[in-house]
């Protein structure tokens, strides 16, 4: 089946820049509608941004302005440039995949802001 692969994630010091990728290993990626939700210790999983198999993308309030998502079909991936980075924005970064009602996760990356 379909296997999702983040990598991009680390420390990083406030106001500073990090970039996401996700990698399926899937065909038919073009087909999906991509995502990035991140979750912090004691907090529910929240979507970050979206980006649909047309290319319309949707962003959270809190990162809109700072966060853009993108993909490139040719590569399979998709990715997720995050800049300005604050301390509220650590959390684990999971990539989603969905086709429909068929969702997938990827096993998340770990970004850690400090003050």
């Amino acid at each position: 089946q379909v296997q999702l692969v983040e990598s991009g994630g680390g420390l990083v010091q406030a106001g500073g820049s990090l970039r996401l990728s996700c990698a399926a290993s899937g065909s038919r990626f073009s087909l999906n509608d991509m995502g990035w939700y991140r979750q912090a210790p004691g907090k529910q999983r929240e979507l970050v941004a979206a980006i649909t198999s047309g290319g319309s993308t949707n962003y959270a309030d809190s990162v809109k302005g700072r966060f853009t998502i993108s993909r490139d079909n040719a590569k399979s991936t998709v990715y997720l440039q995050m800049n300005s980075l604050k301390p509220e924005d650590t959390a684990v970064y999971y990539c989603n995949k969905r086709y429909g009602l068929l969702i997938s996760w990827g096993q998340g990356t770990q970004v850690t802001v400090s003050s």
